[in-house]
């Protein structure tokens, strides 16, 4: 778990970095620049450590100097505002794959619920959509306090939401069909 936690904070370090230096300052361009200096200084010691970077972290760092480049350039935020929104859109379309998730769930699981495992896995693609379509709309906006609120409650929030509902279910569904099994 602890693993998780670090990947999703080293492909989350820009936007981390962002809304820090946003928070603290109240300025949308030196947020900006040290985001963009930032993913490109975790890239070299990523390298530099001789660790293989993957596709999503290439990725990032694309979007991070395209789009900042582009706020940096117009002074205008919701370019960078919209990166959470590619990244979500992105992830959603891998999670289309059939059974993306049962690699991940324990096999008392896996093995026990198959078909609802798979239908999670869809259904957390359209959770990815529908955050990408919120975040848009957000940075659409320009306010900046709307979309620090935004991807720091509102999406975060959603994700602990359904992970504790998914939870739920599949131990109420994995009981059911153990109990069900017993009987016959």
């Amino acid at each position: 778990m602890k693993d998780v936690f670090r990947r999703l904070g080293s492909d989350f370090l820009s936007t981390i970095v962002f809304l820090v230096i946003y928070l603290a300052t109240d300025n949308v361009i030196l947020a900006t620049a040290v985001a963009i200096v930032g993913a490109i200084g975790q890239v070299i010691w990523s390298r530099i450590k001789g660790q293989t970077l993957g596709y999503m972290t290439w990725a990032s760092l694309g979007l991070v100097i395209v789009l900042g480049g582009a706020t940096l350039l117009t002074h205008d935020p919701r370019f960078v505002l919209a990166k959470p929104a590619i990244g979500h859109a992105a992830i959603g379309l891998i999670m289309l794959k059939r059974g993306w998730m049962l690699r991940y769930m324990p096999p008392i699981v896996s093995e026990t619920i198959p078909e609802y495992v798979t239908f999670a896995g869809y259904a957390w693609a359209g959770l990815c959509f529908m955050l990408a379509a919120g975040t848009v709309g957000v940075a659409m906006t320009g306010d900046m306090k709307l979309w620090t609120f935004y991807v720091t409650v509102v999406l975060v929030g959603a994700k602990l939401a359904a992970f504790a509902i998914q939870y739920v279910a599949f131990r109420l569904l994995v009981g059911s069909r153990l109990r069900a099994a017993a009987r016959a």
